[in-house]
């Protein structure tokens, strides 16, 4: 079960292995990600479609799967369910509608004009997770600001489930946000298709989207010939409480993220003995009725604590060291520390903003850092879809009055090819 630390320093050691637990290196994990990433390099689908028989279903009903397929499944759809989804992406969509950008143009009276650009990538590719682990949330959560932020395609990479078709919660997310094509397959092939490119699935500018170990290693390893939005690790929560905290609520939203992975990281740091007594008595009592209690109580045993410390400004300090992925406040007053807390992916304020309300709903994004990197990145948004490039134009006037300088300067780096493109536009 959970264990219980004080502040007094020994907390250190337990901070000391979530930073380790984040930071290992899988050498198989890589070598075996290589070898697949290499293979569709060279052989293409049809390395793809290997690997997909292998590892998810020998019998796949598409490959790319059919417009009217997608269709079909919307249609067919729970109503209730697709209901639900179009309340989430409202809410998406009204969040990071906010975030879009615009070029700007500035000029003088010389007719000097510099000016940005702001563009969407031309294509973009998601990865789902497909079979038992669907989450059409996802879906929504990668495929929304994309379109936001004014991507000409998105191309979906998704596994089959076991008898060789795709889930169908997946294409009605994917059908409500308008993905563009969805290919059935997985795993790092279906990442280094991405990437590289074959006769049937594009070549993308940037891929997206969470995934298992090797997911992430292809991800990583393939950056550089392909963006990505970041390397995720297993998910955290961190719930700063004090006294007044309920032991009920605090234990359910320690487990919503426990039940994720055996390595998922759940961190309660509390001012109030009492309140981590009663929240070790309330995982007890509502584990038993969760469907992966297996999972949570691996999870919690490993890599899950309650820290008790002797103020909220401790607690405060101990949470910006870690910068967890997702970060709650069970206090009196939660919007006292929106300053107080400054590193985490996402904050939940108060007792009636647990967790699952931001990975499913309330709008913003749940694409978010993870393993400490929240003191540096950011959640995904729009900004995430976005090139920015700038552009200049110049009189021959305007070059003249700033030649003097520019020469200058290049010829203070001894780079005398800069200054001479100057000079010689003034030869004549």
């Amino acid at each position: 079960m959970i264990k219980t630390i004080k502040a007094d320093g020994s907390e250190k050691e337990f901070l000391a292995g979530m930073k380790k637990r984040s930071s290992e290196v899988n050498a198989e994990v890589e070598k075996t990600v290589r070898a697949i990433i290499d293979d569709v390099a060279a052989r293409g689908d049809e390395a793809v479609k290997e690997y997909t028989a292998r590892f998810d279903c020998p019998d796949m009903q598409y490959y790319r799967v059919p417009d009217e397929v997608i269709q079909d499944a919307l249609t067919n759809a729970d109503p209730d369910f697709v209901n639900s989804m179009l309340n989430a992406q409202e809410n998406i969509t009204a969040f990071h509608t906010r975030q879009k950008q615009n070029g700007y143009m500035m000029t003088d009276e010389s007719g000097c004009i510099l000016g940005q650009r702001v563009r969407g990538l031309d294509r973009v590719g998601l990865y789902v997770p497909g079979g038992t682990a669907a989450y059409p949330s996802s879906v929504l959560m990668n495929a929304i600001p994309a379109k936001i932020a004014g991507v000409g395609e998105i191309i979906m990479v998704t596994p089959p489930m076991k008898d060789g078709t795709p889930n169908n919660d997946i294409l009605v997310a994917a059908a409500l946000c308008g993905v563009d094509k969805i290919f059935m397959c997985g795993g790092a092939q279906a990442v280094a298709a991405l990437a590289f490119g074959t006769e049937e699935i594009p070549k993308v500018s940037k891929i997206v989207g969470p995934g298992n170990i090797f997911v992430a290693t292809a991800k990583k390893l393939l950056y550089g010939t392909v963006d990505i939005d970041m390397i995720a690790g297993p998910s955290e929560i961190l719930i700063v409480a004090d006294d007044t905290a309920n032991p009920k609520y605090a234990a359910a939203d320690l487990m919503s993220q426990a039940e994720h992975d055996k390595l998922a990281s759940s961190v309660l740091i509390t001012t109030s003995q009492r309140v981590a007594d009663e929240t070790v008595k309330e995982i007890e009592r509502q584990v038993a009725d969760l469907s992966r209690k297996d999972i949570i109580n691996t999870s919690l045993d490993n890599c899950g604590a309650i820290i008790v410390c002797d103020d909220m400004d401790k607690a405060c300090e101990i949470a910006n060291e870690i910068a967890p992925e997702h970060l709650e406040v069970l206090a009196a007053n939660p919007l006292e520390y929106i300053g107080k807390l400054t590193n985490c992916g996402s904050l939940f304020l108060g007792e009636y903003a647990p967790e699952p309300l931001g990975d499913y709903y309330a709008g913003p994004n749940h694409v978010l850092p993870t393993s400490g990197t929240a003191r540096f990145f950011s959640p995904l948004s729009v900004d995430s879809f976005i090139k920015k490039s700038s552009y200049i134009y110049y009189t021959r006037d305007k070059l003249y009055g700033a030649k003097e300088d520019i020469v200058r300067i290049a010829n203070r780096e001894r780079l005398t090819a800069h200054a001479n493109a100057i000079t010689v536009r003034f030869e004549d």
